[in-house]
């Protein structure tokens, strides 16, 4: 069992699958993920993108630093969102940012974060890296790092990592167990390269699942084989 995790989830899992906004029937289902994996006594950290608020690629007629500078304000939006509704839900949770600031964020400090994890609260970034031109799975792999996480689970669309697109290959293979480095040779996507690079260098293990297979994410995290495990070199 892992006793303290970052989780990265998409926007979405707030929107459900391509839409916009929140969907209550979305957010209960993160609510029963979720729950259960606090009532074990894990530590838990968040980092949630903003595909169901805003993506900042989609925004071409801006320059890349001001659409990510767009995307990082929506996730804010989703940490704030998610902190209320795990608070209504009898969860203690604090939301962390540094590039705004609102009465319900907290900034971000190494001392308050930890003592929130320790007491047991769910502590959710919102801002991304704080930068323009760096991923949420990046801003994941710096957050695991800052907070020494176990492991980092991203919560994906599929059951784990395949040596091609299992939605444009019918033969794909689903890869149980993979290095960092052979995962970059053969350009197998699970997280973009500064975060594998992050990962590697300080030893953070990923596991790939498939958020949306109902106890995926406790059993991943009570040490079952779920998904895909990418591991250091």
């Amino acid at each position: 069992m892992y006793k303290r995790v970052l989780l990265k989830l998409s926007g979405e899992v707030l929107s459900g699958e391509g839409g916009r906004g929140f969907d209550e029937a979305s957010v209960n289902y993160l609510l029963e993920e979720i729950l259960p994996v606090i009532r074990t006594g894990t530590q838990l950290a968040i980092v949630i993108g903003a595909g169901n608020l805003v993506r900042g690629r989609e925004l071409r007629n801006l320059r890349n630093s001001r659409a990510d500078e767009l995307g990082m304000l929506g996730t804010v939006m989703n940490a704030v969102y998610l902190k209320e509704i795990l608070s209504e839900a009898g969860v203690k949770a604090v939301a962390i940012s540094s590039i705004v600031k609102l009465p319900s964020l907290d900034d971000h400090k190494y001392d308050r974060i930890e003592k929130s994890l320790n007491s047991g609260e769910v502590v959710i970034f919102g801002g991304g890296t704080y930068l323009p031109f760096f991923t949420t799975d990046t801003a994941a792999a710096v957050r695991a790092v800052e907070i020494g996480s176990d492991v980092i689970i991203k919560g994906t669309k599929v059951d784990g990592v395949y040596d091609k697109d299992p939605k444009k290959n019918d033969n794909a293979a689903k890869i149980d167990r993979i290095t960092f480095a052979s995962a970059i040779e053969n350009n197998i996507e699970v997280m973009d390269r500064e975060a594998f690079s992050i990962c590697q260098r300080y030893g953070v293990p990923v596991i790939v699942i498939d958020f949306f297979k109902k106890r995926n994410l406790l059993n991943a995290i009570m040490g079952e084989k779920i998904g895909t495990l990418v591991i250091p070199d």
